[in-house]
């Protein structure tokens, strides 16, 4: 089989498995709101999380994006052994580095706490501290588990790696109805630990296969362990500054209304839902190509292929604000009000979702932005604009928290988004001649007006659907919001048609090129 091929059976395996794996992620937050509604339940449990995630993001992400590279250049030079070794080597140091940050962390749980939340409630606070020192072993299994992921990928397999994360969802939604009934919101966080703890184990039998043997060795001097950790620096750097984001809002959504930082958090689920499901994949997709074409980016081509990647974005991700802005009601409702997830649950989670939405477009196009950085091997740039972002989004929020509350965190988080937008793409148009013209103007308008046609036919359809299907229950409200999007869309694209949109030619010929290929692997 050729290389083609393979890639391209990967890429379908590891899109069907993703999709599932999201899809399972977002039913366990489905099924934590309704045992545990948004509450101060759900709020330790966040905070608590966000402890070992934010630890667990910064350093193990950093370990596997560097554990590829350095495997494949073992592998190149005829030294799988050695590289076998060094990676036992790495699996021994990384668990090690992780349990002392546990043992630290299990010492110094209340200082945690109060740095990451430190407007809790005095038993908020406490539940926090119960449930920080339960989900801590986190740190030890995931860093391990992303290891082995970066191992597998290294040796081209990558469904057991993408299906680990199917294990670990399952595992959190089968603990939350059963340990979450018994032992409450500590069942969940049982349940986490163990999730990721079945995900590692997951791996083990594949990793074996290849050809991992272990060897009990701890040398921190081996040239090829020097590497891995020289490698690592700079990307843990660039992970650890996004990270901030997550605390930041923690922080500040601590000192306000009990089921903030929960509001917050599903909002943010529903944001996250069009950028991992369709931007992501585009960013990826148009990755490669970028990389080839930034050895000569005067040439024209990397401008081009930067536009249509970009419009793509925008020509999905504008749309998808502005329906979840003017569908966020039903939407909430339909996903998450049922159980201990009330009315007023609802109304929070609305309003961070309205806010939230108006920076999607912006969180859209930086990572296509951030791809041509990289592309041209520039991961300085993104990574100091960041940090610049950083600074705005603290700015916005402490201006805005006061007369928006939690929205006010949400709309921060916008903007500072927008803003980074607009800092990539002039920093990089400085560096791809001929990026932004007044085509992409037009596009632009183009886009908002069929947006806005959309958003008046989902608004109008919606209300029309309410007052029918009204005392039908779940079902019914599944029907109406089916009905809302399915006429805002239809909308939306012959708007997109009228307007000609070139983007709406591109859809239909890569959507029958792809139903092809699929067909064919």
């Amino acid at each position: 089989m050729s290389t083609g091929k393979i890639i391209a059976r990967a890429a379908i395996v590891i899109l069907v498995i993703n999709l599932t794996s999201k899809i399972l992620g977002f039913f366990r937050d489905m099924v934590i709101a309704y045992q545990f509604g948004a509450t101060g339940a759900t709020d330790a449990y966040l905070v608590a999380y966000t402890i070992p995630y934010v630890l667990m993001n910064i350093l193990a992400l950093a370990l596997s994006t560097v554990v590829v590279p350095v495997f494949s250049e073992y592998e190149s030079q005829g030294r799988r052994d050695e590289a076998w070794k060094l990676f036992s080597t790495v699996t021994n140091l990384t668990a090690l580095a992780f349990a002392v940050l546990v043992a630290m962390g299990l010492l110094g749980t209340p200082w945690l706490v109060k740095i990451i939340g430190p407007g809790l409630a005095p038993e908020v606070a406490a539940l926090t501290e119960e449930l920080t020192r339960i989900m801590l072993p986190l740190l030890v299994f995931n860093g391990v588990s992303t290891l082995f992921n970066g191992l597998l990928n290294a040796n081209n397999i990558f469904a057991v790696p993408a299906l680990s994360t199917v294990i670990a969802n399952t595992t959190v939604i089968v603990s939350t109805l059963t340990l979450g009934n018994v032992m409450g919101i500590q069942g969940v966080a049982i349940g986490t630990v163990l999730g990721v703890l079945f995900a590692a184990l997951f791996q083990l039998p594949s990793l074996w296969r290849s050809g991992f043997k272990y060897r009990f060795s701890f040398d921190w001097r081996d040239p090829g362990v020097q590497k891995v950790m020289s490698l690592m620096l700079p990307v843990t750097l660039g992970v650890s500054i996004n990270q901030i984001y997550i605390v930041i809002d923690r922080m500040l959504a601590s000192g306000l209304a009990e089921g903030s930082i929960s509001a917050l958090n599903y909002a943010n689920k529903l944001i996250l839902l069009p950028l991992g499901l369709f931007v992501m994949a585009i960013g990826t997709a148009f990755y490669p190509t970028l990389t080839k074409q930034a050895v000569d980016p005067k040439a024209g081509d990397m401008a081009t292929t930067l536009q249509r990647a970009f419009r793509a974005v925008v020509m999905l991700s504008i749309p998808a604000g502005v329906g979840l802005m003017v569908l966020r009601y039903p939407i909430v409702q339909l996903l998450f009000e049922r159980g201990e997830f009330d009315a007023h649950a609802t109304a929070m989670t609305a309003y961070a979702l309205l806010l939230f939405s108006i920076g999607l477009v912006g969180q859209s196009a930086n990572v296509i932005l951030t791809r041509g950085f990289y592309a041209l091997q520039d991961t300085r740039t993104p990574v100091k604009l960041t940090l610049i972002t950083v600074v705005i989004n603290l700015i916005f929020s402490l201006l805005l928290i006061g007369k928006l509350q939690h929205g006010g965190l949400a709309l921060a988080n916008s903007i500072a988004a927008l803003t980074n937008t607009l800092m990539l793409s002039w920093f990089l148009s400085r560096r791809v001649k001929k990026l932004w013209d007044r085509q992409m103007v037009r596009f632009g308008i183009q886009v908002l007006a069929a947006s806005g046609l959309m958003a008046v036919v989902a608004h109008y359809v919606n209300g029309f659907a309410a007052a029918i299907f009204a005392g039908y229950g779940t079902i019914g409200l599944a029907i109406q919001v089916a009905l809302a999007i399915s006429a805002g869309i239809l909308a939306y694209i012959l708007a997109a048609i009228g307007l000609r949109i070139d983007e709406t030619k591109l859809i239909f010929t890569y959507g029958k090129k792809f139903l092809v290929k699929l067909k064919r692997a």
